[in-house]
């Protein structure tokens, strides 16, 4: 008997992904940080909030942007999977919004602009369309 995908397989796959890049996101964030700062402040009780400069700073706040994301598609990803909407078109959803933060990271990091804020609205637009097939289908 050949294996199948289940419905939803490419976006719970982009979902594991994802978790991925976030770990990834956070190693280029912390290595910088660390460089920075040292690790008397990293390592020490955070009373006050790191104040993180340059490109370390822009790759805190683009990990801080992929909390947000990663969150938004995981509520994309499962309510397509659950309620049985996983279709060609949400699996393409699914893989522009992975290659769109994974363009994200370099593109905040570099401080492209608009090319950042672009990436942004084309990841984020994804994971919306994928919860209105969702909700709609």
């Amino acid at each position: 008997m050949p294996e199948t995908v289940p419905l939803g397989g490419s976006e719970i796959t982009v979902l594991a992904l994802g978790g991925l890049l976030l770990f990834v996101q956070f190693v280029l964030m912390a290595v910088p940080a660390n460089l920075q700062l040292g690790p008397g402040k990293t390592m020490g009780p955070r009373d006050r909030p790191l104040e993180l400069t340059g490109k370390a700073g822009r790759l805190h706040r683009a990990l801080s942007n992929m909390h947000e994301s990663l969150l938004f598609y995981a509520v994309a990803a499962v309510s397509v999977t659950l309620l049985g909407a996983a279709s060609p078109l949400t699996a393409a959803c699914a893989w522009i919004w992975l290659a769109a933060r994974v363009l994200y990271v370099p593109a905040y990091a570099f401080g492209w602009t608009p090319g950042r804020s672009l990436i942004f609205a084309v990841g984020n637009g994804a994971a919306l369309l994928m919860i209105l097939v969702a909700l709609l289908g």
